[in-house]
């Protein structure tokens, strides 16, 4: 995996963001990318700007049966490398979260997310070679309050990840983790879309809060949040991860991720517990 070029990749969730970043930068290093996204109109847009690109919603089993498909005929059955990118965020305190809510957060970053990766499995292994990266997070191995089902999502990805890590030894199959932290991205308006869907401010304990939130979100939106990075910081992270000869099972980006690495394993459990309520 030394030289990209002739190499090939899926990922999933080019809209916008980190996966349009990537893709960008993936195919400016000659990687033949197959972009995808979960509405139609972005996929029109990704082929104007000249992708290849189809329709993968990873709520939708079928629409990743035929996006894998329609990759494998474009591809002759050859895919080296799966970025999965594509999730969301569903903001709110644990108590006020619906089973609904918690289903929809795991079809799309857990479920729906496994089931391609494995559809592109047996293709890997056919071929004795690929690349699964998985864009995960600071929180997937730090819990920040009011992000419990984004949270418990990233920390099932990255025990998916780890687990199949260990089970494909000896495949010539990498499993790597990306943990970005704070990116700009329209990553905070997709997760406030989807606080106001799910949850009824006025009925729960935290109202007064949850008002608080969004007066000050309404004022910042435009702002960078603190040790910020442009998408082009996973981009880097992703090339690394790609063209290792051997890759290290997970890349950090920010700042943010690094120190809160190092605190989950040195720090008393509680301590951090508390660092994380003041980061909110």
């Amino acid at each position: 995996m030394e030289n990209s070029s002739g190499k090939n990749i899926l990922i999933t969730g080019c809209s916008t963001g980190i996966g349009r970043c990537v893709a960008q930068g993936l195919k400016d290093q000659g990687w033949r990318v197959f972009a995808t996204a979960r509405k139609l109109t972005d996929v029109d847009k990704l082929k104007k700007d000249g992708f290849e690109s189809c329709q993968i919603d990873l709520a939708d089993s079928k629409s990743i049966q035929s996006g894998v498909d329609w990759v494998l005929e474009q591809s002759n059955g050859r895919l080296d490398a799966l970025f999965n990118n594509g999730a969301y965020g569903q903001p709110g305190a644990m108590e006020d979260i619906s089973r609904q809510a918690m289903r929809e957060q795991f079809e799309t970053n857990v479920f729906g997310t496994h089931e391609l990766t494995s559809l592109v499995l047996p293709i890997m292994r056919k071929q004795g070679y690929g690349r699964i990266i998985q864009n995960s997070s600071v929180l997937g191995f730090v819990a920040m309050p009011f992000r419990g089902a984004y949270v418990a999502s990233k920390f099932a990805l990255n025990g998916l990840t780890e687990a199949m890590r260990v089970e494909m030894q000896g495949s010539g199959i990498e499993f790597i983790l990306i943990e970005p932290g704070p990116i700009q991205t329209d990553f905070r308006k997709n997760a406030r879309e989807a606080f106001f869907k799910f949850i009824k401010i006025d009925k729960s304990a935290y109202q007064e809060k949850y008002q608080g939130w969004i007066k000050q979100a309404t004022k910042e939106e435009a702002k960078k949040m603190p040790f910020s990075l442009p998408p082009e910081a996973v981009l880097e992270k992703v090339i690394k991860a790609l063209e290792s000869k051997k890759p290290k099972t997970r890349y950090g980006v920010t700042t943010p991720t690094h120190i809160f690495w190092v605190l989950r394993c040195i720090m008393p459990r509680r301590w951090l517990d508390k660092i994380l309520l003041k980061a909110v």
